[in-house]
């Protein structure tokens, strides 16, 4: 993308840009600020030094960083034109690390070694399948990852020593793309694994790493649909630390007894959902985070006395990636706030003291003053109460405001406060408010409200958002005609339903990577993907389904789409094809209704590339001023 000596931005060779208009240099120029955001995550702990890796922007895309010591300078160790998002040291040295990245947002990771001494890269995987995980071995001899290679379906299991290309074999076949390891046992004997069917059903399996063979330990037989969503090796290896639903309406962390399977829970106390954790390197602390109506909280156990220690409150936000040092003191983590882009932190636990690694930049912006969520609730058409997020643009916007309604996608998902990055250019500056809805089928408010809105009744979501249309018109602040709808992948679905169902209520509506029909969808993504969307969806392949999935499906209620559409999405997309966003523009052009349509060559599901974000921001604000500020 260039801004040429004319007063109009030209988009790059790799975008497809149908029916926007010209976008005046001049708004580039106003809203760059709002592009600068950086943030940065970690991503690892060297296994011997008091430093981290961690991600982060400085040129198009995300690369590997290195930080020798909180708010020391970032030496970028990666420099590719595909972002990389995933590495981690070899865990007892850590002369090397191993990181993995796709091609043009494809997600057919590869695996590579990154030598610290030379910068050598080395491909470890075989260039051409997907391969996910990677976890290490205790002695950091040997890493087991997933792998589609052998079917292009099946995540089957392969062993490495990354010191070793020619060391990669095949542990062990399995069937289905759910498949995933988690913890290596104490002596690197067995490894703990997740069998993955949906976000209400899950199994551990237990492999042993040299022979593949592999023992059920979670049985199969239950009346109920139990979950597991995580596991670690107790340091005796006589047991596993586990997040689990069994027997409970949230997610619980647990202690598995491997001579009895017994469960003990360590978090009943708490009515929301555990949703990460790690073990410290000498087994006697064990951190977890909880999600309190989409706040998350930071919690320590002693594991001799299964007792929460006192820690230091951290700012109202999102934890995430919590590791332990392997000097069993210092936790690491990724912290983002409402005024804060992600940044990396630690938390020494002996001292209480919180430091923080990176300080990422803001555009010159002051984030103090941007806007803090506002939880609001409704009641949706069954008396079922449905919550949100609103923020609200400055006091200096009087009068009632106009909407943005953002639905985030899964649908197994949750939005959580956090920062909006370029979004606070809509309320700062175009003085529009947002808001984030959970709708049914949304996680982090129990396993009965997750399966709400499963096959049949799909629509039921969309229904909450009618709901909310509702409640719009009763808030005095709020003007229900100015009303836009947008959201990425299922978001992107329920943007369309919603501009199908209450066309009539909208100004307009974005799909950012979509389902336009869910057969269509079904047939197309990725077969790796397929049976673990069947399960969410329903299987088209069953003619009842079929005709419901095609009845409900926006392609097939297009003609009731009356407001202006603009559709997103990236050539490569392996989870949602190229061909549901094709054949809703045409469709919906087709009626006479006004359509925007923007497609990226080098990308997936979602942008992922600054040049590219920044196009679609420009073209964003400029539909959002045609649409709903007219």
């Amino acid at each position: 993308m260039t801004v040429a000596q004319a007063a109009d931005i030209t988009p790059g060779d790799n975008l497809v840009v149908e029916s926007i208009p010209p976008i005046p240099a001049a708004l580039a120029q106003t809203v760059d600020r709002y592009t600068q955001f950086r943030s940065a995550g970690l991503l690892s702990w060297h296994p011997q030094r008091r430093e981290v890796l961690i991600t982060t922007r400085f040129g198009d895309v995300a690369q590997v960083h290195r930080v020798a010591f909180p708010l020391g300078s970032r030496q970028q160790m990666t420099f590719f034109s595909e972002p990389v998002f995933r590495a981690s040291y070899q865990p007892t040295k850590g002369d090397y690390f191993v990181f993995s990245k796709d091609i043009g947002g494809n997600e057919f990771n590869q695996l590579y070694r990154y030598d610290l001494a030379t910068g050598d890269v080395t491909l470890l995987s075989d260039g051409k399948s997907r391969n996910s995980g990677g976890v290490w071995s205790n002695k950091g001899d040997r890493m087991i990852y997933n792998s589609t290679r052998r079917t292009g379906k099946d995540n089957d299991f392969y062993s490495i020593d990354p010191t070793n290309p020619k060391s990669d074999r095949l542990l062990a076949q399995v069937e289905g793309g759910g498949w995933g390891g988690m913890s290596w046992s104490p002596d690197d004997r067995q490894l703990l694994v997740m069998e993955f069917v949906s976000v209400n059903e899950s199994y551990l399996w237990i492999f042993d790493t040299n022979s593949g063979e592999k023992k059920l330990i979670t049985p199969k037989d239950g009346k109920e649909k139990v979950s597991y969503q995580g596991g670690v090796f107790s340091k005796d290896g006589k047991g596993l630390y586990v997040v689990t639903d069994r027997d409970s309406e949230f997610q619980r962390l647990a202690y598995i007894d491997l001579a009895t399977f017994k469960h003990t829970y360590l978090t009943s106390q708490i009515p929301w959902d555990v949703e990460e954790f790690d073990l410290s390197e000498d087994g006697k602390s064990l951190a977890y985070v909880s999600n309190e109506d989409g706040i998350s909280v930071l919690h320590l156990i002693d594991t001799a006395t299964n007792q929460e220690k006192p820690l230091p409150k951290l700012p109202i936000g999102q934890v995430s990636g919590i590791s332990w040092h392997r000097n069993s003191q210092d936790l690491g983590f990724t912290l983002v706030s409402a005024r804060s882009t992600a940044d990396a932190y630690s938390l020494n636990v002996v001292t209480n003291q919180i430091d923080r690694w990176t300080e990422s930049e803001t555009g010159g912006l002051n984030t103090t003053n941007f806007s803090e969520p506002e939880l609001v609730r409704w009641k949706s058409f069954d008396d079922r109460t449905i919550s949100a997020f609103l923020y609200r643009p400055p006091a200096k916007f009087q009068g009632k405001r106009p909407v943005i309604i953002n639905i985030h996608g899964g649908p197994e998902a949750q939005f959580r406060p956090s920062f909006l990055g370029r979004n606070n250019y809509y309320l700062n500056e175009l003085g529009v408010a947002i808001l984030f809805p959970n709708v049914r089928g949304s996680t982090g408010y129990g396993k009965t409200f997750l399966q709400l809105d499963n096959g049949a009744l799909r629509e039921d979501s969309v229904k909450d958002i009618g709901a909310l249309l509702d409640w719009i018109a009763t808030q005095p602040n709020l003007d229900k005609d100015r009303i836009l709808v947008t959201g990425g992948s299922y978001g992107g679905y329920m943007s369309l339903a919603v501009s199908t169902n209450y066309s009539d209520r909208i100004r307009a509506s974005i799909d950012i990577v979509g389902i336009s029909n869910f057969v269509s969808f079904l047939e197309r993504t990725e077969s790796y993907r397929r049976d673990l969307r069947r399960v969410e969806y329903g299987d088209e392949r069953d003619p009842k389904m079929r005709e419901f999935l095609l009845k409900i499906s926006p392609l097939n209620n297009a003609q009731k789409i009356k407001k202006p559409l603009f559709v997103i999405h990236g050539k490569n997309d392996p989870r949602v094809p190229l061909n549901e966003a094709e054949q809703i523009v045409k469709t919906v052009r087709d009626n006479g209704v006004p359509v925007w349509y923007l497609m990226a060559k080098d990308e997936g599901h979602g942008f992922s590339k600054k040049k590219n974000i920044d196009f679609q921001f420009y073209s964003t604000i400029m539909f959002i001023k045609e649409t709903l500020l007219k």
